[in-house]
């Protein structure tokens, strides 16, 4: 009898996602376990119960999923599973906690091909404004962007402290370079926007970062704005969540909505939890995996 594909995913909150339990079940995957209030001190036990109870033939059908918000801890996690296993027994690992891995890599694949196909241009160099960065598709989005040659802000409404300490928790983690920026009031916002070309909003659902008004006085030097919000009202006003590539009115922008992303966001989950599960070889996934599968769905 064949062995089932086993999925065992780990989460540090007090449930684990049904958004991603449903994306294992469809892809593939035909036992699926949750294990709640884990931290990155519990992963290696876990781990080793998960791996050496089926033998080498069995571990190519085992499987390991991280969850959670924090995506630093998340990481954390993903690296103490790994160092947990002992050859041959080693499974595939993937993280995506909040599903911010994958839909950051989405955000950014969306935008790295719009501003190619409505302007000619590069994500390199670029200046990004990520609304709503302290959480976690912000963070996330924030260092891929980094990391693809853009300058980021990560822009907070409570101001730029509360910016400041996640730029410096972030750059400390990823070694990125990331800078901090207000969005407090209408001064502070539009200040940052004024020499932005790409404005990414990834405030928490039904929280609208940028009015009408806001777009009007960014000027003619934005070039993309896109919203991961799906629910009303919009992220960004006049960016609707089905636009992909849309003219932004006031603007020489395009806009790019929270289902357009959605869509890809989903692909790339959904292929990489297959990959996870049909390799010969053992992988581990992160959000740098993510972000290369979607600028290939993209392309």
């Amino acid at each position: 009898m064949e062995r089932p594909y086993i999925l065992h995913m780990l989460t540090p909150g007090p449930w684990m996602s049904p958004f991603d339990v449903n994306m294992a079940a469809d892809a593939g995957y035909q036992v699926i376990v949750p294990y709640c209030g884990v931290d990155v001190a519990a992963t290696p036990g876990l781990t080793q119960d998960a791996i050496f109870s089926r033998g080498p033939k069995g571990v190519a059908r085992t499987g390991l999923f991280i969850g959670g918000r924090d995506v630093a801890q998340a990481v954390d996690m993903l690296d103490a599973a790994r160092k947990a296993m002992v050859p041959p027994f080693v499974v595939s690992v993937m993280a995506d906690p909040s599903g911010a891995f994958t839909t950051a890599a989405a955000m950014l694949a969306c935008v790295r091909q719009q501003l190619k196909k409505a302007h000619g241009a590069e994500l390199a160099g670029r200046q990004v404004l990520v609304l709503g960065g302290t959480g976690p598709v912000g963070r996330v989005v924030g260092v891929l962007a980094a990391r693809a040659g853009a300058q980021v802000r990560i822009a907070s409404h409570k101001g730029l402290q509360a910016a400041q300490e996640t730029v410096d928790a972030v750059n400390k983690r990823f070694g990125t370079a990331l800078l901090p920026a207000s969005s407090a009031d209408k001064a502070a916002l539009r200040e940052a926007l004024a020499s932005t070309d790409v404005v990414l909003a990834t405030a928490a659902a039904g929280v609208q970062v940028l009015s009408a008004d806001d777009l009007a006085a960014a000027g003619q030097k934005l070039l993309v704005a896109a919203d991961v919000n799906a629910v009303p009202p919009e992220g960004i006003a006049g960016v609707g969540v089905m636009d992909d590539g849309k003219p932004v009115a006031g603007t020489q922008a395009v806009g790019i909505g929270a289902l357009a992303v959605g869509n890809v966001k989903y692909q790339v989950q959904n292929q990489l939890l297959k990959r996870m599960r049909e390799a010969e070889k053992p992988v581990t996934l992160s959000f740098d995996d993510a972000f290369a599968l979607a600028c290939e769905l993209r392309a």
